[in-house]
Order: C-alpha cells, then structure tokens, then sequence
C-alpha cells in the first residue's frame, strides 16, 4: 500500500450501466470523492455525452473510469472489493498514492497571459503584464465562459484589434464579458452584454469593474430596461453555438444600425455555408477566418 502521502487514489474501470451504483457505495464506503469519466476517452471508441441544443447524444459511456479517493491509512483494496462483491461488480483496480500539491498554484500554472494580436493580451490576476504598455485585460478564468483561449474567443478578439470600433458594440452571449471589454478597451464608445446565464452576466459585471471600463450586461431571459430594448449597434458580436445562432438570426439582425458590422462565433467549419444561407435574407456574411476547425463570419447590414 502506498505510504507519505495523505490520500490515495483508486482507479477502477467497470461497466458503465453500474458504475453509479458503484460510486455510491463507494462514497457509503468512506471515499473522498469519486469521479466517473469515458474510460476510452481519447480513443476512437470515446462517446461523446455533450452537444449543442437539439443534437442526439448518448447518455451512458461503453465503459468508465471511477476515480475514488481515499485517505491513505484507508484498506482500500478491500473496501473496493467488498463494494465491488455486494453489487456483482467486475471491476480491475489500480490505486496510485496522491502527491501533496498546492492546487492554487497548480490551477494558476495552467493560465498564462494569452497574446491576442497587436497590441492585446489577455493576462490573468496573478500574473505581471508581459508588456506593460500593452492593453491588458485582466481576467481571472472563472465560471462563466470566455478566457481567451479558445480560437472561437481568439478569432473575435482579434477582428476586433483589426476593425478598432468606436460606436457602440453588443456582445451577444457575453460569457465572462471578454469581448465587451476588449471593445472598450480599444476605443468602443459604448458596451453592451447580455446573456441568458445570471453568473455570467454577474461575472462580466465583476470583470469590467476590476478592467476599470464602463459596460452595461443584462440577463437575455428579462426585459432589456430602456432605451437599450430598441437601441440599435454598430457591432453585434455573437460568440456562441451554432444552433442558437440559427435560431437568433432574425434577432441579431434587428439589432444593426445600417452598415453596421454582425460578427458570428461559435460554429465549426463546415457549419459556414448553412449559417450563410440562413442570415442571407439580412445581409451577406462570409468566412472571414478559420482556426482550429472554428470559423469567424463577418457581414454588414445594408445602408
């Protein structure tokens, strides 16, 4: 049995039908905490359980991986076995010791400031500004979604240091309010999110505030207060899925001033031609950027 550390970890593939069952008795059993993963996760037998609205997914992996942790002076071995026995379970165990970690700093350490392009970089609490003369948006990743470092996030950040807007610019969607507070940062006159999640609207709130930039973020599900319910932007960015953004064509059009400037994310590759089709009674998009099998959309409305 391993020795020092204070915890263990069991590792225990088992058919995925009963490792709930498993988990449970596990945790009666004394364990810390289980987790229950895609035991071939990685691997061409891996079984997607997540999509965007509307898609089919399946609800149960072929198998899984339990991950149960234990104190160490624990007879785990034997607490596995007795669980394992009572529900007629097969389950092949390995169990490795648990180093002592700083799990702050191990956190931290995944989350270096991120350079977008130009003069933009995306720079977590923790860390010094690399360029100090830079415009650096601070942001801690949290909850809500949107650090800069999915090329979804990354493509709209930089459209924005390309294009420099300077009237007024909706994020639609706003995650963590990262795109609404870079516009301001590089000289938007005005910011306005909304999203149908309260802690992301609550975490933009907070971003803002610590990126000292005036932003007003709204909860999409309520009433817009006036006058934003019928103002019209300059820029309508919509970083989100591709199934809502079909859905939100006729809303997100209704929101450009003439000329102005709709921005799409959130949709793979080979979504492009069908979002096309569907905003093309409104104003013409085009793939403006592709990066890691995501593509960036851009059109103008007519004059």
């Amino acid at each position: 049995m391993p020795g020092q550390s204070a915890w263990v970890s069991a590792r225990i593939i088992a058919d995925a039908q009963q490792a709930e069952a498993l988990g449970d008795a596990l945790m009666e059993a004394g364990a810390l905490s289980v987790t229950v993963e895609d035991a071939d996760a990685g691997t061409p037998a891996e079984t997607p359980q997540y999509g965007e609205p509307g898609m089919e997914t399946h609800t149960v992996w072929n198998r899984s991986v339990l991950s149960a942790l234990f104190a160490a002076d624990q007879e785990v071995r034997d607490i596995v076995a007795a669980c394992a026995a009572e529900l007629g379970v097969e389950a092949a165990l390995t169990i490795e010791e648990v180093p002592e970690t700083d799990w702050v700093r191990a956190t931290q350490a995944q989350f270096d400031p991120i350079p977008i392009a130009g003069p933009l970089w995306i720079v977590p609490t923790w860390h010094t500004p690399p360029e100090p003369d830079a415009i650096n948006l601070v942001l801690d990743p949290g909850l809500a979604f949107g650090t800069g470092s999915h090329p979804t996030t990354r493509m709209c950040l930089q459209w924005l240091v390309r294009e420099r807007p300077t009237g007024a610019v909706l994020d639609y969607g706003c995650g963590s309010g990262i795109l609404a507070i870079a516009a301001a940062k590089l000289g938007a006159g005005q910011v306005v999110g909304v999203d149908i999640d309260p802690q992301a609207v609550r975490s933009a709130h907070d971003n803002a505030d610590a990126n000292g930039v005036t932003a007003a973020f709204f909860d999409a599900s309520d009433t817009l207060p006036s006058p934003y319910d019928k103002q019209k932007y300059d820029v309508v960015l919509a970083n989100i899925l591709a199934n809502p953004l079909r859905i939100l064509a006729p809303a997100l059009t209704a929101r450009l001033k003439p000329g102005a400037s709709l921005v799409l994310a959130g949709l793979l590759a080979e979504q492009a031609e069908e979002l096309i089709g569907i905003y093309s009674p409104w104003l013409t998009l085009r793939v403006a950027d592709t990066q890691e099998g995501w593509s960036l959309l851009i059109g103008n409305a007519p004059k």
